[in-house]
């Protein structure tokens, strides 16, 4: 799929059909996220690939806006590296290369923001210095949401804050 067509076809998902992942996609979508670029080339990051149904249970108990996490056939926990300045930013960047990856795969995922990441921690066995940063869960979706985005006169400028870069 051509990158401009994963990034404006691209939502979020939340509803998930009962049909496993392939190994091979999760295997693609692993190495697009190793190579997401990190300040310093640090990567600070982990990852926990959960496939097992009772551990995304729970997983979803801990998301009180991603209960759907139980739904998913499999999710990608992103762990960082708090020593490592940038480990949030550098992790976010991994996380988008894992959703486009995803994406050109034919196969969903949300980013869950919300958590009790220390109760998440302990379910996944993350150490305590670790970050755990999301867990994306990934599957082929049962359906997709429209979406709508402002129109770019909205928040570019030209130069300066303020100077409008679209003056159509």
């Amino acid at each position: 799929m051509d990158v401009f067509k994963a990034i404006f076809e691209r939502r979020s998902v939340r509803h998930y059909l009962p049909k496993p992942v392939e190994e091979e996609k999760i295997i693609k979508i692993l190495e697009a996220c190793r190579w997401a670029p990190s300040a310093r080339n640090l990567q600070p990051w982990e990852l926990i690939v959960i496939k097992d149904k009772e551990l995304l249970k729970e997983l979803a108990k801990t998301a009180p806006y991603g209960r759907f996490i139980a739904e998913a056939p499999v999710a990608i926990a992103v762990i960082t590296d708090p020593s490592s300045k940038w480990h949030i930013v550098d992790g976010s960047l991994l996380t988008q290369n894992l959703m486009l990856a995803a994406w050109a795969l034919g196969l969903g995922t949300c980013w869950i923001g919300s958590m009790d990441r220390e109760k998440a921690k302990s379910i996944l066995g993350i150490p305590k210095e670790k970050h755990l940063l999301t867990i994306i869960p990934i599957g082929y979706p049962a359906k997709v949401k429209e979406s709508h985005r402002k129109p770019l006169k909205e928040f570019v400028y030209l130069n300066r804050y303020g100077v409008q870069y679209f003056t159509e």
